[in-house]
């Protein structure tokens, strides 16, 4: 059984930063993929960022310049850094970890004030 563990939400303003940590525990193995989801109220989920195992990154275009996504292989754990804030990143933030299974943290809330 795998673990996901999330941290690093909560309450900021327009224009600042956080940083959301993800840590796999339990039965880990080296992952093709981590990443981060997030689902604002009455929208539906939508990928924010991808890492590979190769390095690669994908980023939604509504972030893109704005979040930077980085993960410690050792260590199973995937960062998100956030930075200039908008009110429309307010969500609970999903932490993934991809396999041959596709495991989920239990979220984490982000809310952003004007």
């Amino acid at each position: 059984q795998v673990q996901l563990v999330e941290s690093g939400g909560g309450l900021v303003q327009a224009g600042g930063s956080l940083r959301l940590s993800c840590a796999a525990s339990g039965n880990t193995f080296r992952f093709n993929a981590m990443g981060w989801y997030r689902q604002a109220p009455r929208k539906q989920r939508e990928l924010v960022a991808v890492i590979t195992n190769g390095e690669s990154t994908d980023y939604a275009d509504s972030v893109k310049g704005r979040f930077t996504i980085s993960r410690a292989n050792a260590k199973n754990t995937v960062y998100l850094e956030m930075n200039s804030l908008k009110p429309e990143d307010t969500a609970v933030y999903y932490c993934f970890a991809e396999g041959i299974l596709r495991f989920w943290g239990q979220g984490t809330q982000v809310t952003v004030s004007p």
